[in-house]
């Protein structure tokens, strides 16, 4: 049908000129629009119009025209076609056997419905003849309103070979399907699977709801796959593994590997070994049953005592997946397990590439890119890449045309708190944290989600703000139990909960976590690094620690894809440092974990500016301005101004206290001040002097 919509009234004004040039108008009043066409072309060129309007339709010269029209050629009741095609041509109203537009549009609004249709399915019944496609033409005649099972089942089959690698086109396809008459429940597990695929998750949960509650529902795996993922990225992966249940262990087929994934990840490691075997082969030669064979089994290998083949196994899956090109909806796709598991090893410049990789094959479908980006931002702010966390970050909010998921919203609240932590900036963090708050309302805790967890549980207690999330904590600590304890999952976790309990300087929630660490460290080598930084961190707090052990402790932490912490750890070591050696020392460490920070405005008692703090112990950099103050005494004057104490600006800048001292005595002596209370308004006015009002 047409594309292009002008007003009646101007295409009847066309064909009333065309024919009067040509010497086939009549006498009568022309009435209004579409009738006046019609009337135009009746009596003696009927003909003309019939043929006008055959290849308005969609018949083609050369090739069959509708029979009733041949018939009345061969019989020799009309003209000959070549005489119809000249005087069609003559008024202007064909031209290389297209008619024009306004024309076209104009016959098509004038005749009646009925024979409309009947010229389409004429023609659908032609190319049914003929053994031919229709292509777009199927999607026309869709449109147009014409109900025809030919049509529908072209459109259907169109759309099954798009859905697994252009969900979006085959929404579209379904969706005119039904118009031109396909089953509407036996196309629903499909439509969903495409809408879900796309991003759109709202409807894909009208359509497998519907699907779900009808007796004997038709294709119900794949129903079942569709609800699942849904209920995955809805961020309650309890809820996919209830519904591979329900589906029962007869009936899951290929489906079994995602099932195992689903009961993993909410903690029913017994329901995962009853529904998949670990050895068991894909059911079918495919890259993508073998891809999700190998992601089934991957992550019942990571929670092994030494899973060390879970890895690889899922990088495997994941390349797999990716050369199949599949857009398939999961409830976690092999990349962002492979990811999760880089990191939970401390390997997180591995889970950024694989990442990159799978988003850039369209891995799982437009649903889960953001997904992919925001663990690149993970990996990224790990490794203490801050400007390239954000930068991902960004790229997960416009990855989709859908908002965020709650489960890659809470990640990315979680990635926001973090960053802040990391930046020093405590309004920053407070207004984070807030936002944190509200996110983890609309998600429940999985294996999959420990990372943002444990970001969030220590931030709670650098907020005093551990009671709102006690309850998670407590859920996460369970789930953990029912899955044995598997390291390479509890040990990034215990970790955090070590730093939460240093931070609330509560030791009886330390031991059990930093025990578990220690048990942990036989057979795990992030366990064992941080074991040792743990240790460290409890010798620095108690004041007697060595210098030494601290350095290996923050190296160790550095060489795990962890520099910010190991930096962190050495700045509050340097901070306590009795003998000046032992803080230059420390300070280097600090440095080289941490190169690119820069102190301004820093007055976080977590973080640390090596470089800012070498040049204070060095003396180099300093070029007092117009203010009289260096650029590292600007740093310092910014802390005092904010109240901070001896020890609190060492924390903050990595310097010590006593050189922290050193510098507010040489402030008050270059500025003139007499006390305390005349040092501090002399510095605000030698940093307003700095940054003076904009206009």
């Amino acid at each position: 049908m047409a594309s292009f919509q002008p007003r009646p009234q101007d295409a009847a004004e066309l064909l009333d000129s065309r024919l009067n040039h040509t010497g086939m108008n009549h006498s009568e009043p022309r009435p209004h629009a579409a009738e006046a066409t019609a009337l135009q072309l009746k009596g003696e060129i009927a003909a003309v119009r019939e043929l006008l309007l055959a290849l308005s339709v969609g018949f083609v010269l050369p090739g069959p025209l509708p029979a009733d029209l041949e018939r009345r050629i061969d019989a020799g009741e009309v003209e000959s076609l070549d005489v119809l095609i000249g005087k069609a041509e003559q008024a202007g109203l064909l031209t290389d056997g297209t008619v024009v537009g306004p024309a076209r549009n104009a016959l098509l609004t004038a005749a009646p419905t009925s024979k409309v249709h009947a010229l389409q399915r004429e023609l659908v019944s032609s190319y049914a003849a003929d053994g031919q496609p229709m292509g777009d033409f199927a999607r026309e005649l869709a449109r147009g309103g014409l109900a025809d099972q030919r049509v529908a089942a072209e459109l259907e089959h169109t759309a099954d070979k798009s859905l697994e690698h252009d969900p979006a086109l085959a929404c579209s396809l379904y969706e005119e399907a039904l118009l031109a008459g396909a089953d509407e429940t036996g196309t629903a597990a499909r439509r969903a699977q495409a809408a879900a695929a796309n991003g759109d998750l709202d409807s894909a949960t009208r359509i497998i709801d519907t699907l779900l509650v009808s007796v004997d529902p038709p294709d119900v795996r794949r129903g079942v796959d569709v609800a699942a993922a849904v209920w995955a990225h809805r961020g309650m992966l309890a809820r996919s593994a209830d519904a591979y249940g329900w589906l029962g262990a007869s009936r899951l087929g290929s489906s079994a590997p995602l099932a195992a994934v689903a009961m993993v990840g909410c903690g029913n490691r017994a329901g995962a070994d009853a529904l998949f075997r670990a050895d068991a082969p894909p059911e079918s030669p495919t890259l993508l049953a073998a891809a999700l064979a190998g992601t089934g089994k991957g992550i019942l290998e990571s929670l092994a005592e030494d899973p060390q083949q879970a890895l690889p196994i899922l990088i495997h899956a994941s390349d797999m997946l990716n050369a199949a090109g599949s857009a398939l909806p999961l409830p976690e796709t092999p990349a962002a397990l492979a990811a999760l598991l880089a990191l939970h090893s401390g390997e997180p410049y591995l889970a950024e590439t694989v990442c990159r990789a799978a988003a850039a094959a369209g891995q799982g479908g437009n649903a889960a890119k953001p997904r992919l980006f925001l663990l690149q931002a993970w990996s990224a702010m790990q490794q203490d890449k801050l400007e390239d966390a954000r930068l991902s970050i960004n790229e997960a909010s416009k990855a989709n045309h859908w908002p965020l998921v709650p489960r890659d919203e809470f990640l990315r609240a979680a990635l926001e708190v973090g960053l802040a932590r990391r930046n020093g900036e405590i309004a920053e963090l407070v207004l984070a944290w807030e936002r944190a708050r509200e996110a983890m309302l609309h998600i429940s805790v999985d294996l999959y989600s420990l990372l943002p967890w444990g970001e969030l549980v220590i931030t709670a207690a650098r907020l005093r703000e551990t009671r709102r999330i006690a309850h998670y904590f407590d859920e996460a600590n369970q789930l953990l139990e029912r899955l044995g304890s598997p390291p390479l999952w509890a040990v990034p976790f215990h970790w955090a909960a070590v730093q939460a309990a240093l931070l609330s300087e509560n030791p009886a929630a330390l031991a059990p976590h930093a025990t578990a660490l220690a048990r942990a460290a036989k057979n795990n080598h992030l366990a064992a690094v941080l074991a040792g930084a743990g240790k460290a961190w409890v010798s620095i707090l108690a004041g007697a620690f060595q210098p030494a052990d601290v350095e290996a402790a923050a190296r160790g932490l550095g060489r795990m894809g962890m520099p910010w912490e190991g930096a962190r750890l050495a700045g509050h070591a340097a901070a306590r440092a009795g003998e000046r050696k032992d803080m230059v020392r420390l300070l280097s460490c600090a440095r080289d974990l941490h190169p690119q920070g820069n102190a301004t405005g820093n007055g976080s008692s977590e973080t640390g500016e090596p470089r800012a703090a070498a040049t204070a112990e060095t003396g180099n950099g300093m070029h007092p301005d117009g203010s009289g103050l260096s650029e590292r005494e600007k740093e310092v004057a910014r802390l005092v101004l904010e109240g901070k104490t001896y020890r609190e600006i060492g924390e903050a800048i990595y310097i010590s206290p006593r050189t922290a001292e050193h510098h507010i005595a040489r402030m008050r002596r270059r500025l003139g001040a007499e006390n305390r209370s005349d040092l501090l308004a002399r510095l605000r006015l030698a940093l307003a002097a700095e940054n003076p009002p904009q206009e």
